[in-house]
């Protein structure tokens, strides 16, 4: 095991993923001298030279355009979206092209594209760098949208994303950039976590919360601080976003009957939407209560002053469960 932030268990994939196979390329604006804004690509042009690892203009369109041309020919591309806010010029692109080329063609086409994009807020940045674009490609069929929440994952999942022969939108919690855990760097792709999976983070009984990304961390801080005051909270990494795995969400919610969904993006038209509606149907007989969504507002992604207050934390969460359970409101003191 080695002990990686997240950004060096990034990086870590990346460097495996060039190792193993030749026809991996990346691409994207100062992922080559500079390293990327993040440093996540540190030190990959310097061994694997400006051929594969290339610094490209300004211009995301042209970036995923020519991805597809790559990907067309045999090559498995991964791109680099420097911000979250930056994906918008190349929107066309991933739901026009990307996303319908393997239909398209009937199968005679593969797509086998990863875009990695930096998402989510709580950084303290300016305008357009702290968005949560993720439901747009959700809604997109023909694309598989993950998220890791934790280093291994982060290894693992981009490993597996860029040998995938679908296109893969990869979102890294940046906000988690400089998180350390345990990687095992040896890790058996073939033995691991599907792609697609969702996996339980910590067990409970009383509620299921289920969280991505970034929220993982603040989700199961929640899960402790409840454990503290009697109340089990059964927490659930979602990982993918986009085929979502709901056996295990099924799971859970057949035993607790109790569901709180959190996740950064606006509430209307969310991911939290989809899975609440989703778990209504399927295990409507189960729930002992309406599934209740913690998200960000429906507003414009606020100055970075402001950002705490647009974030759900752990006392937004916690607000979320006992509404769940039926308690009092802790804000008004009576029962939703």
């Amino acid at each position: 095991m080695s002990k990686l932030t997240l950004t060096q268990a990034i990086n870590a994939g990346l460097r495996r993923a060039l190792e193993d196979d030749p026809k991996v390329l990346l691409l994207g604006e100062d992922i080559g001298t500079l390293g990327g804004v993040f440093r996540v690509t540190d030190g990959l042009m310097k061994d694997f030279g400006s051929h594969r690892v290339i610094d490209t203009p300004l211009a995301e369109s042209g970036i995923i355009g020519t991805a597809v041309g790559l990907a067309y020919r045999g090559f498995r591309p991964v791109c680099e979206i420097q911000f979250d806010g930056f994906i918008y010029p190349g929107f066309d692109q991933i739901v026009s092209q990307v996303a319908k080329m393997h239909v398209r063609t009937q199968g005679k086409v593969r797509m086998p594209l990863t875009i990695r994009v930096p998402f989510g807020g709580g950084i303290g940045s300016p305008e357009h760098h702290s968005e949560s674009p993720e439901a747009y490609f959700i809604h997109t069929s023909g694309l598989r949208v993950v998220s890791p929440s934790n280093p291994q994952d982060a290894y693992t999942m981009l490993r597996q994303a860029i040998a995938c022969d679908d296109p893969v939108l990869y979102f890294e919690p940046k906000r988690r950039y400089h998180a350390k855990g345990d990687v095992d760097l040896d890790a058996d792709l073939a033995a691991a976590p599907a792609l697609d999976s969702a996996r339980v983070a910590t067990a409970g009984t009383d509620v299921t919360l289920v969280a991505y990304g970034a929220m993982l961390k603040t989700a199961l801080d929640a899960a402790s601080a409840a454990a503290a005051e009697g109340t089990s909270i059964d927490v659930i990494d979602l990982r993918s976003l986009s085929p979502i795995d709901y056996g295990p969400l099924m799971d859970s919610v057949r035993r607790t009957g109790r569901l709180v969904i959190a996740h950064e993006a606006s509430q209307t038209l969310g991911l939290g939407a989809e899975i609440a509606a989703t778990i209504t149907e399927r295990c409507f007989n189960y729930l002992e209560a309406a599934p209740v969504r913690v998200t960000g507002f429906d507003v414009p992604y606020p100055p970075s002053k402001l950002e705490k207050h647009h974030l759900p934390d752990l006392d937004r969460i916690l607000d979320g469960v006992d509404r769940a359970l039926g308690r009092p409101n802790s804000q008004t003191g009576l029962e939703d």
